[in-house]
């Protein structure tokens, strides 16, 4: 399945890291524009249109409080997020959302998730990433809500964040598929499989392929299906991605990135999107921030094999 049409697409930067424990998230959205990301989409004969920095509170640096750290500005962030992919969505284009760290996929995801139901349309969510992220704050001592989108998604967590999309839980159980997890918490790894999430972890990878694993994530889709993909870019392996906070050791390759990012973009049914968690302050002379841009190309039909029409 390819789409008919290039989309057009908005990117919308949230420059915050005040779900993380610690600073440089916030600059990963001019990492990205510094890297050529609007013209690389244009390149490929899109309709691009950069909104900007959203503006939001800075990052106070509290402890956390009764297990959230920053809660007021998480949710702050979260709320003009939510706003600005909706307004995209409902204009008709393809939200980019430029993070900041992971907490913002809240907002995002909720605002994907009301207009799929007020369109009467299944959204498929895949999360790419090191991290399952459904930690709560009984899992997770450090407060850093950065590692509870998902539970907050599935209506785990404070009332502000979970019924953003104006539904708590914002996702049905069947919604998502985890990609690439390989670094979970043991208590939060119990709570994923009571929840029954569909989770292809690093060793499902290993055994099966790239190939095969996103042959199951993406199955199922259809011209009902919204597609949205959120991609940590922790996801990758830090050997090729040292500009995150959380890297984890054995992550995908390059090339088994960019075959994700292919098949992906082969369904045609990519309708919005997350980067988060880049983080300049960890980079080596952006080079981390250069292969986000180059995997995102891929996701919008850019591929390494010699076809016709790519």
């Amino acid at each position: 399945m390819t789409s008919r049409h290039p989309p057009a697409v908005t990117l919308i930067g949230a420059p915050t890291d005040v779900g993380a424990a610690d600073r440089g998230a916030s600059m990963g959205p001019e990492a990205m524009r510094v890297a050529g990301l609007a013209s690389a989409l244009a390149a490929r004969g899109l309709d691009v249109n950069d909104l900007g920095n959203l503006a939001g509170p800075g990052n106070p640096a509290r402890p956390p409080v009764e297990g959230y750290r920053h809660l007021e500005e998480v949710v702050a962030w979260n709320r003009a997020v939510h706003d600005a992919v909706g307004s995209e969505l409902a204009r008709g284009r393809l939200p980019i959302l430029l993070g900041g760290d992971h907490c913002l996929a809240i907002g995002s995801i909720s605002a994907v998730a009301r207009h799929c139901r007020e369109r009467g349309r299944r959204l498929r969510v895949l999360w790419l990433d090191a991290h399952a992220d459904f930690n709560t704050p009984e899992l997770s001592p450090s407060g850093n809500i950065h590692g509870m989108p998902v539970a907050c998604l599935y209506g785990f967590g404070p009332a502000s964040l979970t019924g953003l999309g104006g539904r708590a839980p914002a996702l049905e159980p069947e919604a998502i598929r985890q990609v690439g997890i390989r670094s979970v918490d043991p208590g939060e790894k119990r709570f994923v499989h009571a929840q029954g999430l569909e989770v292809f972890d690093m060793r499902y990878i290993d055994e099966h392929g790239m190939r095969v694993t996103m042959e199951q994530a993406l199955l199922g889709l259809d011209d009902e299906t919204h597609l949205h993909v959120s991609f940590d870019v922790d996801f990758l392996d830090p050997e090729i991605a040292p500009g995150v906070l959380t890297t984890v050791p054995g992550g995908p390759t390059y090339r088994e990135a960019q075959l994700c990012m292919e098949m992906i973009a082969d369904t045609g049914r990519l309708a919005s999107l997350d980067v988060v968690e880049l983080n300049p302050a960890l980079d080596i002379r952006n080079r981390t921030a250069a292969l986000a841009v180059d995997l995102i190309e891929s996701l919008f039909g850019k591929s390494t094999l010699m076809r016709e029409g790519r």
